[in-house]
């Protein structure tokens, strides 16, 4: 059940992440921020459930520099 779990976790945070990708590439301004962040964040959640500390290190970094990019923007 936990692996079906973690698999969830990381398509549906695949599919997002290429989305705020897709995104930032037709300069929809802000919703790639958001998009990359919840990407960040359901990879961070991935990485958790995996045990895997480079993907936690990785998306807890990128999450840190996409929430500085909504705050710069507010």
């Amino acid at each position: 059940m936990r692996e079906l779990v973690a698999d969830a976790f990381k398509w549906v945070a695949t599919a997002i992440t290429l989305s705020g990708g897709l995104a930032t590439a037709l300069m929809y301004d802000p919703i790639n921020i958001y998009l990359l962040n919840l990407g960040a964040l359901l990879f961070l959640i991935w990485g958790y459930l995996i045990r895997d500390k480079a993907m936690i290190v990785v998306n807890a970094g990128m999450l840190s520099i996409y929430m500085i990019g909504i705050w710069i923007r507010l």
